[in-house]
C-alpha cells in the first residue's frame, strides 16, 4: 500500500473540507442557472410519476384478467403504458439537455476561477509546487466533478421515483412496507461504511493523475535536452513508472467503487425475499388479492434498485467531492504578495529605492540583508556580482514578484506594496535570461506587451535596431512563425523579438536579465543597440553579462552576499583594483578588443616563431 501510494502526499496547500463545506460551497456555482435546475425538478419529477404509475397500470391489468373477460379496458391500459413510455423519454430528453448544459456551465466557472487563481499567484507559488499538478486540478478534478454531477441526476430521479413508490405500497399492505423501511437502513449504513474507503481512493487517483500530468509536461518542455544526452529511453521509463503507479491506484479504486452495488444488491435482494416469503403467505391466506400482490412486489422490486443507487451514489458522490476538494484548495491559496492598497499609477518618473530590505526565499535561504539603494529617474544601473549575490533577487523585488521580509520598497517615493500591482507592472518591461515566446508569428510576440499596436509601429519599431537587417535574416519577417517557445528562432532572434516587444511597450522602468549564452558579433550589435534605444530613455536596471552593456551602464554596483560592496563606473571600479577588477578578469575581459587584440598578436607570434 506505501509503496502504491509513494509520492501522493498533498501539497501544502492543500486544505480538508466538510462535505457540508463543499455541497454549500458548490451550491454557488448553480444559483445563476435556478430557472433550468427548476425545469429539471419539474421533468424529474414527471420521470418519476411515470415510472411509478407502470407498475400500476400493469396491476390493474392483471386484476382485469383474472376478474373480468373480453374487458374493453385492456387495450386502453397497454395503451397508456405506451403512451407513458414515450412521455417518460421526451422528460428524459429535456432533463438531459438541460443537465448537460447547466453542468458544462458549471464546469466552465470553476475552470476559469480556478485558472483565475493560478494566474493570481506569485512566482514563489511555482518555485514550490508542481505546474503539472496545477494544470492537473484545473482540468481532470473539474472533469471529474462534472461526470459526477451528471450522475447525479439519474440519482436525485431515482430518489423521487422511491418516494413516489414508499406512498404506493402503504397504500397496497403497510405492514409489509414497514418491513421494506426497516431494511432500508440496513442498506444505506453499508454504504456509507463505504465512504470514507472511496473517498480516500479517488483522492489518491487524482493526486496519481496529477503526477501523470506533471511527468508528461516535464518530458515534453525537455525532449530537446533529453534527446541532446539520449535519455529519450530513460524518460520513457520514468513515465512508465508513474504511469504504473496511476493505474495501480485507480485499478485499486475502481476495485472498492465496483463492490459498492453488488453488496448492495445482495442485500436489497435477501430483502426482497423476506417480502416475498411473508407476502405470498398472506396472499395465500387471502389477506390481499393476486394483482394487489403482483403490484407489491414490482413496487418492492423497483424500490430497491433507487435505494441502492441513493446508498452507492453517496460513496461515488466522493469521487466529485475529492477533487472539489483540490480545486477549492488552489482557489483559496492566499498569495505571499499582498498589496496593503490600490492607489492609482500614473505615469512613473523611475525613481526606485531599496530601504533596508531583507529577503529570503526560505528561512535557510538570506538572500538579502539590510540591502539599500536608491536609482535615480532614467538612470541605468547594471548589477554585476558571482552567482548567489543577490543580483536576481533585486530585479524580483523590483517587479513585486516576491515579497520581501522587511525594510522597504519605494516607487517614485511611495511604498510599492500601496500601489495598483496590475497598473504598476504595465509600466515594466521585463526581458529575461531565456526570452519566452508564445507560440505564433514575430509581429503578434511584439504586439503582447501592446495589444491595440499597429502593424505600422511595429514595423517600424523592429527597424530601428540595426536597421532592420534582423527581420531579414527570418524567413517570412514579422510574419514568421517563432514555434513552440520560439523554437525555430536562434537565441540571438528571440532576444531581439523580446526587447522590440519592450521598445513598443514603451514602459518607464526596464528590467533585464542578459542572457550568457554567446551570439554572433552581428546579433551582438544589434542587441546592444536595442538596449541603448531601450536605457536612453527610462531607468534600467540590468544584471549583465556583456561588457559593452557594463559599459554603457550608468552605475554599476557590485554585490556579494547580498550586500553593495563597490558602485560607480567602469573606469573608476577598474582603477580601485577592488572585486569588479577581479569579476572583469574572470568574466568580462576576453570580451575586450584590448584582449582580442593581444590575443591575435600572441597567435601571430606564434605562428611566425614556428614558421
Amino acid at each position: 500500500m506505501a509503496a502504491i501510494t509513494r509520492g501522493l502526499e498533498a501539497e501544502a496547500y492543500d486544505r480538508q473540507y466538510s462535505d457540508r463545506e463543499l455541497v454549500r460551497r458548490m451550491g454557488s456555482y448553480f444559483r445563476p442557472y435556478r430557472r433550468k435546475i427548476i425545469i429539471i425538478v419539474i421533468a424529474l419529477t414527471l420521470i418519476a410519476a411515470a415510472n411509478a404509475a407502470v407498475p400500476i397500470l400493469v396491476a390493474w391489468a392483471v386484476d382485469l384478467m383474472t376478474t373480468t373477460t373480453n374487458s374493453p379496458w385492456g387495450p386502453l391500459l397497454v395503451g397508456a403504458v405506451f403512451v407513458l413510455g414515450i412521455a417518460i423519454w421526451a422528460f428524459n430528453w429535456v432533463r438531459r439537455l438541460l443537465m448537460v448544459e447547466v453542468v458544462q456551465d458549471v464546469v466552465l466557472a470553476m475552470r476559469q476561477d480556478a485558472f483565475a487563481a493560478a494566474a493570481r499567484q506569485d512566482m514563489s507559488f511555482y518555485d514550490e509546487f508542481s505546474s503539472g499538478r496545477v494544470v492537473s486540478r484545473i482540468t481532470s478534478d473539474t472533469q471529474e466533478f462534472g461526470e459526477v454531477l451528471l450522475l447525479s441526476a439519474d440519482v436525485l430521479n431515482q430518489l423521487a421515483v422511491a418516494i413516489i413508490l414508499i406512498a404506493i405500497l402503504f397504500t397496497i399492505e403497510w405492514k409489509l412496507t414497514l418491513a421494506v423501511l426497516i431494511m432500508a437502513p440496513f442498506v444505506t449504513l453499508v454504504a456509507l461504511g463505504f465512504r470514507g474507503l472511496a473517498r480516500r481512493t479517488t483522492r489518491q487517483g487524482t493526486r496519481a493523475m496529477g503526477e501523470v500530468n506533471k511527468s508528461i509536461q516535464e518530458a515534453v518542455t525537455g525532449i530537446r535536452v533529453a534527446k541532446n544526452f539520449r535519455q529519450e529511453q530513460a524518460i520513457y521509463e520514468e513515465f512508465g513508472v508513474i504511469n504504473q503507479q496511476a493505474y495501480d491506484i485507480n485499478v485499486r479504486r475502481g476495485f472498492v467503487l465496483a463492490n459498492i452495488f453488488p453488496v448492495l444488491n445482495a442485500l436489497a435482494g435477501v430483502g426482497t425475499a423476506v417480502i416475498i416469503y411473508f407476502g405470498g403467505l398472506a396472499a395465500v391466506a387471502g389477506a390481499i388479492s393476486a394483482a394487489a400482490w403482483y403490484l407489491f412486489i414490482s413496487t418492492v422490486d423497483r424500490f430497491w434498485f433507487p435505494v441502492t443507487n441513493l446508498s452507492a451514489f453517496w460513496s461515488q458522490f466522493q469521487a466529485g467531492l475529492s477533487a472539489m476538494e483540490r480545486v477549492f484548495a488552489l482557489m483559496d491559496v492566499e498569495t505571499a504578495v499582498t498589496q496593503t492598497d490600490k492607489q492609482p499609477v500614473p505615469p512613473l518618473r523611475g525613481e526606485i529605492t531599496f530601504q533596508n530590505v531583507s529577503f529570503r526565499y526560505s528561512a535557510q535561504e538570506q538572500v538579502l540583508d539590510d540591502f539599500s539603494l536608491t536609482i535615480a529617474p532614467g538612470e541605468s544601473v547594471a548589477l554585476v556580482g558571482h552567482t548567489g549575490a543577490g543580483k536576481s533577487s533585486i530585479i524580483k523585488l523590483t517587479a513585486r514578484f516576491y515579497e520581501f521580509q522587511s525594510g522597504q520598497i519605494c516607487i517614485d517615493g511611495r511604498d510599492i506594496r500601496s500601489l495598483n500591482l496590475h497598473e504598476y507592472r504595465r509600466q515594466l518591461g521585463i526581458v529575461s535570461q531565456v526570452p519566452f515566446l508564445f507560440a505564433g508569428t514575430v509581429a503578434e510576440n511584439i504586439r503582447y506587451g501592446r495589444p491595440e499596436a499597429t502593424d505600422a509601429e511595429i514595423e517600424a519599431m523592429a527597424g530601428q535596431i540595426g536597421g532592420g537587417e534582423w527581420l531579414e535574416t527570418l524567413p517570412e519577417g514579422l510574419l514568421s512563425d517563432v514555434g513552440e517557445r520560439g523554437s525555430r528562432l536562434s537565441l540571438g532572434q528571440r532576444q531581439l523579438v523580446a526587447l522590440t516587444r519592450v521598445l513598443v511597450q514603451d514602459p518607464r522602468i526596464f528590467i533585464l536579465d542578459e542572457a550568457t549564452a554567446s551570439v554572433d558579433p552581428f546579433t551582438e550589435s544589434q542587441i546592444q543597440q536595442a538596449l541603448n534605444l531601450i536605457m536612453g530613455r527610462r531607468t534600467s536596471i540590468i544584471i549583465a553579462h556583456r561588457l559593452s552593456t557594463v559599459r554603457a551602464a550608468d552605475r554599476i554596483v557590485v554585490l556579494q552576499k547580498g550586500r553593495i560592496i563597490e558602485q560607480g563606473s567602469h573606469e573608476g571600479l577598474m582603477a580601485q583594483g577592488g572585486h569588479y577588477a577581479e569579476l572583469y578578469d574572470t568574466y568580462f575581459r576576453h570580451q575586450s578588443t584590448e584582449y582580442l587584440h593581444s590575443l591575435g598578436q600572441w597567435r601571430a607570434t606564434v605562428k611566425k616563431s614556428g614558421d
